[in-house]
């Protein structure tokens, strides 16, 4: 375990459930199990990576660290502090720490608002500043994230995507926060933007040292931005490492099948795909045993009656499967 002075975040068996509900009367008959038990630290000023398939639950993940969904069960410690259980009132105020950026910059952003009031708002909601000091700190910032002040009196309609998700950077990033919780920033832009907003995002890490939790679909842009990794299927995670050994060592058949469709750089290369059989099983209904079994082309008979933990197989690098068990 990392020395807790360095651990800015700790994630303990986070779980969040949603309830099915049927019948005339709306009663609870299953749950859909978003978030099953996982498990990670950050350290302070580190890029951390979640990475996974649609609906295996990193989103639902990178919500419930702030709180903005309810967990069902597990601990979220922030800065030494527990804040699973931390009263509305407390927990407001920790908010200023921690912050979140959206996928989609067309939606995030409020098109009835300014950019300048759009901006203003978290200092006006915490109460910081007087009037004349919130619109030169707006300024400054957007200045940061590269866009001029004489824009803030536009609309958000007014700008382009790339622009927009600047914007949406800008206000993350008002009242100086420790942690930023990063939802597929990218995946809504042209590749052609996509480095643009990479290069800033690595560029204000530095310069205000800042920590991210970088959720992403795209394995080669986690590779760029991160130092370690996670890898999500079906709300848990199957494989954790710095970014070095899990890209060139994975070790669970799950990373190594995402790592094989990844398009080499080198034109001359040639390298052997992975199809994985089957369909992702529903989150309302998920497999015993081991999550990933039934497409699994490694799969044992233990697979299928017990749940594989996180278990170290070399240094800094953990996976749940039995094959390492």
């Amino acid at each position: 375990m990392q020395d807790k002075q360095e651990t800015l975040l700790e994630v303990e068996e986070l779980c969040t459930y949603f309830p099915i509900r049927s019948g005339v009367m709306q009663r609870e008959s299953g749950q859909v199990k978003a978030v099953d038990g996982v498990s990670f630290q950050v350290r302070r000023g580190e890029s951390f990576g979640i990475v996974g398939e649609s609906g295996c639950g990193k989103s639902t993940t990178g919500r419930s660290l702030l709180r903005l969904i309810e967990p069902t069960a597990g601990k979220v410690r922030f800065d030494g502090k527990d804040i699973t259980g931390m009263e509305s009132g407390s927990l407001r105020t920790l908010r200023r720490d921690m912050q979140m950026i959206f996928q989609d910059p067309f939606a995030s952003l409020n098109p009835r608002h300014r950019i300048s009031k759009i901006l203003e708002e978290p200092l006006i909601v915490h109460g910081i500043g007087k009037a004349a000091q919130r619109r030169e700190r707006v300024a400054k910032v957007l200045e940061t994230v590269g866009l001029s002040a004489w824009q803030l009196e536009r609309y958000p309609h007014q700008f382009s995507g790339g622009q927009r998700q600047r914007i949406a950077i800008a206000r993350a990033l008002m009242l100086e926060p420790k942690l930023i919780v990063a939802d597929e920033p990218v995946s809504a832009l042209d590749v052609s933007i996509q480095s643009q907003i990479l290069n800033l995002m690595q560029d204000l890490r530095e310069q205000m040292g800042l920590t991210y939790v970088f959720i992403a679909h795209d394995l080669s842009v986690v590779k760029h931005f991160c130092e370690r990794v996670a890898v999500m299927y079906l709300g848990r995670i199957v494989e954790l490492g710095d970014k070095r050994s899990l890209y060139g060592q994975p070790k669970h058949p799950y990373t190594q099948a995402l790592l094989s469709s990844v398009p080499s750089p080198n034109p001359g290369a040639v390298s052997e795909r992975i199809i994985l059989q089957g369909e992702v099983p529903s989150p309302a209904n998920a497999p015993a045993g081991c999550v990933f079994h039934t497409r699994c082309p490694q799969a044992m008979d233990i697979c299928r009656q017990e749940r594989p933990v996180l278990k170290s197989v070399s240094q800094g690098h953990q996976t749940a499967c039995h094959l390492y068990s």
